[in-house]
């Protein structure tokens, strides 16, 4: 290499290293700015985290500390006073329900959890858990077919808690005096092959109580 293809190389660079510092004083802010808002995103995001883990831990220990309360009602009325909305309101009401005692508290527990089953806002497994729960409550006092058109809804195909509310639709046409419709539903439910073992233990139980054979819904 020639001397004058050597200053011609160190002038190029020269000029390369000039127009890059011009660059940078015309348009180095950009730069900065870009990087103060990547990190003031990401300290953000992490405070939001962390303040989302804050809120499940206390919503969390509320529950536990009203579900150590000494009497079924204590416990509802504390679970039930959880500052809460959404998915959370929907399981202090359902776990309001599981402590219900007496005819006094059903009142309120039974609008709580129809709040919930009306609430468009919720998943649908959420509002359908609430209202198998709000027939379960009214089966003692609310006329079985009103039990029944509650939970017809819930028995369509592909429904999550389909099975439970055609156990629950068996046991109020028990109450009805329709013994043979019972067993029917009854056997259609140890026919369905997503029935758990829990439940067809249950149901067997009920159609030998009622005098159903079990060895037409068992093929």
């Amino acid at each position: 290499m020639s001397n004058s293809d050597g200053f011609i190389e160190e002038v190029t660079e020269e000029v390369r290293r000039d127009r890059l510092y011009g660059l940078l004083k015309r348009y180095g802010w950009i730069a900065i700015l870009a990087v103060v808002v990547l990190v003031g995103a990401a300290a953000w995001i992490e405070w939001q985290r962390y303040q989302s883990r804050l809120t499940a831990q206390a919503f969390g220990d509320a529950i536990v500390a009203a579900l150590n309360l000494e009497t079924p009602d204590a416990r509802r009325a504390a679970l039930l006073e959880i500052d809460a909305d959404g998915a959370r309101r929907a399981l202090l009401a359902m776990l309001a329900a599981d402590t219900l005692e007496g005819e006094a508290v059903q009142g309120q527990t039974l609008e709580a959890l129809e709040s919930v089953s009306a609430d468009g806002g919720l998943p649908a497994l959420y509002r359908e858990l609430a209202g198998l729960k709000a027939a379960m409550l009214l089966q003692d006092s609310a006329p079985p077919q009103q039990v029944m058109d509650r939970l017809e809804p819930l028995t369509v195909p592909g429904a999550p808690f389909r099975l439970l509310a055609l156990e629950q639709i068996a046991i109020a046409q028990l109450r009805a005096g329709e013994s043979d419709a019972a067993v029917e539903t009854l056997r259609g439910i140890i026919a369905d092959s997503g029935a758990t073992q829990d439940l067809q233990a249950r149901v067997r139980q009920l159609m030998v109580a009622l005098g159903g054979s079990l060895e037409a819904s068992e093929g």
